[in-house]
């Protein structure tokens, strides 16, 4: 089994096997057929994509990261990757809601309560349950939390309020991952902050929990990641996936930004795509140029041949990240090792997608600009996720390292 070349021979076929292999054929070809014909009008229409999200969760995909001990498929996180990046080319917006699910999905069997982890694999093995989040809050940094309050309900409840953004995911899922403060048992922990902090798995019909659809941004506009508010949201301690006495895994981070990396190097792929199919058909060459057909020019050949080893390295670059993931979950590569492959791979990504979101249409000429085409919407996807945080750190970062040995601890973008 083969997942199809994603372009040419610059980006092959990847072989696959066994039942994940069956379940990444069946998404590529949700992919192919409903999610990318539609992408452009997701785009202009905005909102959650849930026609497409319900094709591609009926593929089975929603159970790859689940580990194997609960009923899962627990594929490695560089096959992750390589889907994340596969629904990019095609929709960046549910690639991303992609995403959410397969980090919170990973993140959470590890610190999950054993009673909580079975219900919660057969939710989304069985019933094709896809998690979604609502954990960033408007503090006056992009790192400040706890604003969202919990407070102890009637047995084994609590109660919570706040106010979230960039709710990712949040306004489809069927599980809402929701992070809260319980200042009372913090302070009944000696003063141990961690033991006030949750994160709560709330159904998305739950009494107080509101959805205010507000998300207007130039891109990524069907992921619908706006305002999500909890009003004495009733939680059952039970569905608390956050056990006290566990630690939370320390590369949380570096794999939420390997993914970014993998849709951002999608979104290139996507626009590179489009380029090369429209040209050799539609555009008209340069009458200095002296050929028949634009895909003839020397100029557009070196152009669209640069953005796409940019690209190859950038694809490379989230593949490592992929690798190094894996094995530091082994064991097997130190934390540090995987934090500059992960930077690396972010900071590589961002200038390929950019580059060739901004700069590929210019093979395809005015002609291209044409509003069916939608060429625009890989630069506006583009430039809206690559700010989610900054690149600039990223290489800072990379910097110290190579210059000082400086290891960077870990952090929620680092």
């Amino acid at each position: 089994m083969r997942l199809p070349p994603l372009l040419g021979d610059l980006f092959p076929a990847r072989p696959v096997q066994g039942e994940a292999g069956a379940v990444l054929l069946r998404a590529q070809a949700v992919i192919d057929t409903i999610i990318a014909p539609t992408a452009a009008q997701r785009d202009r229409a905005g909102g959650y994509p849930h026609q497409a999200m319900a094709a591609l969760k009926a593929t089975g995909v929603l159970a790859l990261a689940v580990p194997r001990a609960w009923g899962g498929l627990g594929v490695t996180q560089e096959l992750s990757l390589e889907l994340m990046l596969r629904l990019a080319v095609a929709d960046p917006a549910i690639a991303q809601l992609y995403k959410v699910h397969d980090d919170l999905v990973r993140e959470i069997f590890v610190y999950a309560p054993a009673v909580l982890r079975p219900v919660l694999a057969r939710r989304i093995v069985h019933d094709h349950a896809i998690l979604g989040m609502a954990v960033a809050e408007n503090g006056r940094t992009a790192d400040s939390f706890m604003q969202t309050l919990a407070r102890q309900g009637e047995a084994g409840t609590h109660v919570v309020s706040g106010r979230k953004i960039y709710a990712t995911g949040a306004s489809g899922a069927d599980l809402v991952a929701v992070s809260s403060f319980d200042p009372v048992r913090a302070q009944q922990a000696g003063g141990n902050v961690r033991a006030g902090v949750r994160m709560d798995l709330v159904p998305r019909g739950a009494a107080g929990l509101s959805f205010h659809h507000d998300w207007n941004r130039m891109g990524q506009r069907a992921t619908d990641s706006g305002t999500v508010t909890l009003d004495n949201v009733v939680v059952d301690d039970f569905w608390n996936a956050l056990a006290p006495d566990t630690t939370v895994p320390q590369h949380v981070a570096l794999r939420f930004q390997a993914g970014f990396s993998a849709i951002l190097t999608g979104i290139g792929l996507g626009a590179l795509r489009a380029v090369c199919a429209f040209v050799p058909q539609h555009a008209r060459p340069w009458g200095a140029a002296g050929v028949e057909n634009a895909d003839q020019d020397p100029y557009v050949r070196r152009l669209l041949g640069e953005i796409g080893a940019d690209l190859f390295g950038a694809w490379c670059g989230v593949m490592q990240a992929g690798r190094l993931l894996d094995q530091h979950e082994q064991g097997e590569a130190p934390r540090a090792t995987v934090a500059m492959a992960a930077s690396a791979a972010r900071s590589v990504a961002t200038r390929a997608a950019l580059r060739a979101a901004g700069e590929a249409p210019a093979a395809a000429g005015a002609r291209g600009t044409d509003a069916a085409l939608g060429l625009d919407r890989y630069w506006r996807d583009a430039r809206t996720l690559s700010l989610h945080d900054p690149v600039d750190w990223k290489n800072a970062e990379i910097g110290r390292n190579l210059l000082t040995g400086w290891v960077p601890e870990p952090g929620p973008y680092q």
